[in-house]
């Protein structure tokens, strides 16, 4: 008898009811939420998914994340900052620069949503961070995941790199809901329903050439980004040379997917109550919402500064898009548009900005890392 109840004991040690806190159940609530909105509401659910299972799995099972388990290996990726390229040559070989090179003026759409970077860089320095988390925790405001963890890895912030992710790829989902209020504080109903010009066609050779010379440029002048940039370079070099469709599928697709599985849940797991409920979390994740608010409000008021100049051939939504999240930033300018006349099509105007975006959010990393002296 006394061998059972022994039994018993040891197993209800053992499980998880034993260890379990407010916190982790907390989480675990959130984690729940996180799904539901993925899979009920369809809110991003490739990253969602992941990284509200991870959230799950570290508050039930907090060994899952420390040295030598499952997800601690995943996480050394992240680290390492392997992953978060590669997720950038699968971006590369999935989107289409058309747009972005058929209009060059993106590019100013894109630099002026960094501008809720460097609001959020001021903001952290003066809530206590010092200078290389600030620039860690200031890069969420581009609303790009991978530049957020390539970046804090970099400048050594790896304590703080979990909130800063799981902030990044949350407001990222959350564009859907996050930008079309601010858009439509910001513009006119007639401005929204501004009709924009077809864009020219764009040759084979300017797209191949494209990447090469973005490449080479941007890798002269800030060598620290070559690992973002080259790979996000090399994946589109992968779609537009029409030479190797092999390695472009791959890269677009099961080496991209593969990625975004590790990825999310390490991100995920890095959420456990005890890292996740805190002060300096709640700043972050603070930090990282007016960065992202800013980053979208400054790109539609240039949209709107440069629809005055052409006499209205711009419509202001596409300045939404100048954030990095690829390409639902661009979607949400075309739904908010289409809201005011079904017949307006943004989107592939949009990807201009989108994708310029992007690349900016690369070079203001690469920025950062020049400044702080890492190579």
């Amino acid at each position: 008898m006394s061998y059972i109840a022994n039994t018993l004991s040891n197993l209800a040690q053992q499980s998880a009811f034993a260890t379990m806190s407010v916190g982790n159940i907390i989480m675990i609530v959130v984690a729940c939420i996180f799904l539901y909105l993925a899979i009920a509401k369809g809110f991003e659910p490739l990253l969602l998914v992941p990284i509200a299972f991870g959230m799950l799995l570290v508050n039930i099972y907090p060994d899952i994340m420390k040295e030598g388990g499952l997800l601690y290996f995943f996480f050394k990726l992240d680290e390492w900052a392997i992953l978060p390229s590669l997720i950038f040559m699968g971006v590369g070989a999935m989107t289409d620069f058309g747009p972005l090179i058929a209009n060059p003026k993106s590019f100013w759409l894109g630099a002026a949503a960094q501008f809720g970077i460097f609001a959020a860089y001021f903001g952290a320095i003066a809530m206590g961070f010092n200078d290389r988390a600030a620039a860690a925790i200031s890069i969420i405001g581009g609303a790009d995941g991978p530049t957020s963890i390539f970046l804090a890895s970099k400048l050594g912030q790896t304590n703080i790199m979990g909130p800063i992710a799981v902030a990044a790829y949350s407001y990222m989902s959350l564009v859907p809901i996050i930008q079309p209020p601010i858009m439509k504080v910001l513009t006119t109903k007639k401005e929204r329903s501004i009709k924009m010009e077809q864009l020219r066609p764009v040759s084979k050779l300017e797209k191949i050439l494209f990447p090469i010379i973005v490449s080479v440029v941007v890798s002269l002048i800030l060598p620290t980004t070559a690992p973002l940039i080259g790979m996000l370079m090399l994946g589109n070099l992968f779609r537009e040379s029409g030479v190797v469709r092999q390695l472009q599928e791959t890269a677009s697709n099961a080496l991209m997917y593969i990625v975004v599985i590790l990825l999310g849940t390490s991100v995920g797991a890095t959420t456990s109550a005890e890292a996740f409920l805190n002060a300096t979390t709640l700043k972050i994740v603070a930090l990282g919402l007016i960065a992202f608010m800013f980053g979208t409000a400054a790109g539609v008021l240039l949209g709107k500064l440069m629809c005055a100049f052409t006499g209205g051939k711009i419509n202001p939504l596409i300045g939404s898009a100048g954030v990095s999240a690829v390409p639902m930033a661009a979607r949400v300018s075309q739904k908010v548009g289409a809201e005011e006349d079904p017949t307006n099509f943004l989107l592939m105007h949009a990807m201009g900005p989108n994708v310029a975006g992007v690349i900016g959010t690369a070079v203001v990393a690469g920025t950062f890392m020049a400044v702080f002296g890492i190579v």
